[in-house]
């Protein structure tokens, strides 16, 4: 589904005015307000119940906008502008004057990208700004990749939808940390480490917790309401149905190797063969699960390689402090 002309100059003029819009972009819906407006963006945090010491991305139209935003732009953060936006990798750099301390957290960074959405492009061409947005979900839950999922979300406490139809990638951008010397990965997400490597031409670290605070890393995050237990790909089938046996509604991930199994449990989600396919539909998979009123999910990690590693890395943050059985 593509929204309207007239949608979009509705949800421009709706951040005109400090409201609230959910758009669509190719990774997940996000939830976004006037970049320049501290009060809209601190209306972010209340509707998602999010603490304030959280940093957001500013979504920009384009590239040739970033030195609008930010200060001290390396040849290595303007390489990989021009690779890889619009498209899902987040850049972390010097704060800009023009960007207010409550979308950064307090910090002196902010995180910024370019969407490779055509909804989401054409909203921030007809509002003419910078729009800072999270995922438009509850703090630390599923994130949305329908617009039907934001609705259910967080209903009125969004003043406009737009419909962009269901998200391409399904995951988060990649955010990266381009401030210093050495670029690092604090996130992984749709544009994978192996592309980034190759054209930076160096290998890049990936830290799970870093000095510069960016959305997703939260110990628990990206949760549905069943708790999640990851285990070998080898025992899912074996914990889910002891789990089963004790009482548990459980709920299964089973990996593609093992869809000949048959599982004895309340829900059975049959995982695709592709790494796109699966980072696609992994946030659908888990509220799936939850509407079928499992109250465990058992999932194993997938290889953390390509897309595999944002997959893992999401299942491992919906599982929380406690990863295994």
């Amino acid at each position: 589904m593509t929204a309207r002309a007239s949608d979009i100059e509705k949800a421009a003029g709706v951040l005109r005015t400090g409201g609230l819009v959910a758009f669509p972009t190719e990774t997940v819906y996000g939830l976004g307000a006037n970049a320049d407006d501290p009060a809209a963006v601190a209306r972010i945090f209340q509707a998602k119940g999010r603490p304030t010491s959280h940093p957001l991305i500013v979504h920009l139209g384009g590239a040739e906008l970033l030195d609008d935003w930010v200060e001290d732009v390396s040849a290595t953060a303007r390489l990989l502008a021009e690779r890889f936006w619009p498209g899902p990798l987040t850049l972390v750099l010097r704060r800009g004057r023009r960007v207010p301390l409550e979308a950064t957290g307090g910090l002196e960074t902010v995180a910024v990208r370019v969407p490779d959405h055509p909804v989401a492009l054409a909203l921030l061409a007809a509002f003419g700004g910078g729009v800072t947005a999270p995922s438009a979900n509850r703090f630390g839950q599923v994130s949305p990749t329908t617009a039907y999922h934001v609705g259910a979300e967080l209903g009125d406490a969004v003043d406009f939808v737009l419909d962009g139809g269901p998200c391409g990638v399904g995951v988060e951008s990649t955010i990266v940390d381009v401030t210093g010397e050495i670029p690092s990965i604090l996130r992984p997400g749709g544009v994978t480490r192996e592309d980034l490597e190759a054209v930076l031409g160096c290998p890049l670290a990936v830290h799970s917790t870093s000095g510069v605070r960016v959305p997703g890393q939260h110990p628990s995050h990206y949760a549905p309401r069943a708790r999640v237990v990851l285990v070998e790909p080898e025992k899912v089938v074996a914990e889910a149905e002891l789990a089963q046996e004790l009482g548990h509604q459980v709920g299964v991930l089973l990996p593609p190797a093992f869809t000949d199994a048959p599982v004895k449990a309340h829900a059975v989600v049959t995982l695709p063969g592709s790494p796109a396919a699966y980072a696609r539909g992994l946030y659908g998979f888990l509220r799936e699960l939850d509407q079928q009123g499992c109250e465990l999910i058992v999932a194993s990690l997938p290889a953390e390689e390509g897309l595999g590693l944002a997959i893992a890395n999401r299942l491992r943050r919906a599982a929380g402090p406690r990863l295994t059985a």
